[in-house]
């Protein structure tokens, strides 16, 4: 039988949505501020101007609204919840006759309505905007910028380099930059090129760069020359973690993309834990949300009876801190003792229900 929402449940769903959108409005505004205070200290680095500092604030706020969404569903939930609770209204739709697991499907319902829009946002809006805010960021190093179509740029001296892509690698305990599709141009103090070196492939390592697969064109006053050498040192004080920084994060890529990477490092036994985390964090982010509403349900039938809002939002606050500091804890292990993190993930949930199922009977009794 198809469930078909009644009066009750767009009540509900109103209240639940008005109190997740408000306290949704308070934390991310509050992140927002912050953000432009940390970015407002930074105007003046570089060619790092006040509209710099404003944009790359701007094009973070989808991603801060993802990572803030479930924190404010469980405390708007409990502020909505606790609302009907002191008002006696739970207990006159208890009298009509609806179970509590029929209540939860209200608040679940609207929940997941937005809890799609988030996933919709970290798939697409957000990593976008990341990345955006990433290039902007990069104008506080003279010497760096990342051009949205031509990759990352930097120069050292009379040299400037060019890289299509890059990341950082790690294996056996050991990191380091890889860069490819490399272009260094070479100037002399007139501003004349010297030399171009076609790279394909550029490998910070402890000892310093090496370069690999490189093919260089030299000019002359009458002759132009062209080498080509299997690997070379490349003597330079180019900031490695510079250029690391404004290499594309595991956070700013879409699924799709995060699992090619994962099947790459694996098929070559590389690290590719920083992937799956993030991989699998996308996966179960609807179940993050819906769980900690659920758990904290049981809460409105007694416990939010009496207490203003501050009582609510103490518990929205403990429950939300709770469920992500054993997540954290769980992921961090799985890093560690390299287990399934879709275990890491899947452990949090389900402690969680297991917790808001015995409340549910222990309340029924």
């Amino acid at each position: 039988m198809m469930l078909r929402p009644k009066l009750h449940d767009h009540y509900i769903a109103r209240m639940v949505i008005m109190t997740v959108l408000a306290a949704w409005g308070v934390l991310l505004g509050l992140d927002v501020v912050l953000a432009f205070a940390d970015e407002f200290g930074d105007v003046g680095k570089g060619g790092y101007t006040m509209n710099h500092a404003i944009a790359a604030t701007c094009l973070t706020i989808p991603w801060r609204a993802y990572n803030l969404f479930p924190t404010s569903a469980v405390i708007g939930s409990l502020l909505g919840l606790g609302q009907l609770a002191a008002t006696s209204e739970l207990t006159a739709l208890r009298a009509l006759g609806l179970s509590r697991r029929r209540l939860s499907v209200s608040v679940a319902l609207p929940l997941a309505l937005l809890t799609l829009l988030m996933v919709a946002n970290g798939e697409a809006l957000a990593p976008w905007g990341e990345e955006r805010a990433q290039s902007l960021k990069s104008a506080r190093n003279t010497d760096m910028v990342v051009a949205e179509y031509s990759g990352l740029w930097a120069r050292e001296g009379d040299m400037f380099l060019n890289a299509r892509s890059g990341e950082q690698k790690a294996r056996d305990g050991d990191t380091w930059l890889e860069l490819r599709g490399v272009r260094l141009f070479q100037f002399d103090r007139d501003g004349r090129l010297q030399s171009i070196a076609n790279v394909g492939l550029a490998e910070h390592r402890p000892g310093g760069w090496i370069l690999r697969d490189v093919e260089r064109t030299s000019f002359s006053a009458k002759s132009v020359s062209r080498a080509r050498v299997a690997e070379e040192r490349w003597d330079s004080k180019l900031d490695e973690a510079a250029l690391a920084a404004n290499v594309t994060k595991p956070r700013n890529m879409g699924s799709g993309e995060l699992r090619e990477s994962i099947d790459y490092r694996k098929r070559n036994r590389l690290e590719a834990g920083d992937f799956e985390e993030v991989y699998w964090g996308r996966w179960f982010y609807p179940l993050n949300v819906l769980t900690l509403c659920l758990a904290a349900i049981p809460f409105a039938f007694g416990t939010l009876r009496s207490g203003g809002y501050g009582k609510r939002l103490f518990l929205g606050i403990v429950f939300a801190l709770g469920f992500y500091t054993l997540q954290r804890m769980a992921t961090e292990l799985a890093g560690i003792y390299h287990f399934d993190y879709r275990i890491a993930f899947a452990l949090p949930p389900a402690i969680m229900l297991a917790v808001s199922l015995w409340l549910f009977k222990r309340r029924s009794g």
